[in-house]
């Protein structure tokens, strides 16, 4: 194993320390898969998980970071999986995927309403009665009015996941970091933590180990993006209460992916 990996024990969180204290990361953009919003139901959204989604975002926006938000549709519609099911042309599949982000979307914005958040949902895909146009600029200014930005649709573009539309808007806005939300999983493992109690957590790896090892935390097109532009990950579990604010206070928690030091 290389100098830059680290590992340990499953560990439970540290609570948050005083929000008082400086923030680790002043802008963030936060990944959320589609799967994420669906709980234990089999399709949709499950209101109760979405509500407790809403309620951790509205924590972390509290302690005064600038957050944008790439939400995945795969609790509707999978481009890559129903195309191959329904013999539909892959480009056609991936334009209904991204419709089903921006149902999440507008979602998500509903939520986050209920909690006093001013929030703008901006789409890759032209649909302006529901949603302003993707714009770099008015991304970033809406950041700086303490505006949090959920963005839709992708890319734009089919062929492109989710995942490397989170590590492409968080190259263009500046990101200081992309948290990446996953479903009952703690971070990065040598081995599937669910099923082997003996699972050791990676603490931190480089991009190269990533993808070296083929870990399955992001696409490999994500990956290389964010190795590119030097945007770290931090992939936690968004199930933990709190994770989110430990993250921007600097508790130490997940696996965070770097450049190897």
């Amino acid at each position: 194993m290389s100098q830059s990996t680290t590992v340990s024990p499953k560990q439970e969180p540290k609570p948050a320390v005083n929000a008082a204290n400086k923030l680790k990361y002043k802008r963030v953009l936060l990944k959320i898969s589609g799967e994420a919003l669906m709980g234990d139901a089999p399709f949709g959204i499950k209101p109760e998980v979405v509500e407790t989604i809403a309620v951790e975002i509205a924590q972390a926006v509290s302690l005064g970071v600038e957050l944008a938000i790439v939400v995945g549709g795969g609790n509707i519609f999978r481009g890559v999986q129903n195309s191959a099911k329904l013999g539909m042309d892959r480009a056609a599949a991936d334009y209904v995927g991204m419709l089903a982000t921006i149902m999440n979307s507008l979602v998500l914005q509903g939520l986050l309403k209920k909690h006093g958040l001013d929030i703008r949902v901006m789409s890759a895909i032209d649909i302006d009665r529901v949603a302003e146009p993707y714009i770099r600029l008015r991304a970033i200014r809406h950041l700086e009015k303490g505006r949090l930005v959920i963005f839709g649709a992708g890319t734009g573009n089919p062929f492109f996941s989710t995942d490397t539309t989170a590590a492409l808007r968080a190259a263009e806005i500046s990101a200081d970091v992309i948290l990446m939300a996953k479903n009952k999983v703690d971070g990065v493992y040598d081995k599937d933590p669910n099923q082997y109690d003996d699972a050791q957590k990676y603490d931190t790896l480089s991009y190269e180990e990533v993808m070296h090892r083929e870990l399955k935390v992001m696409d490999l097109t994500a990956v290389s993006l964010c190795k590119e532009t030097g945007m770290p990950i931090v992939v936690f579990d968004f199930a933990q209460k709190g994770a989110i604010a430990n993250i921007l206070q600097g508790n130490s928690q997940g696996t965070t992916i770097r450049r190897a030091q």
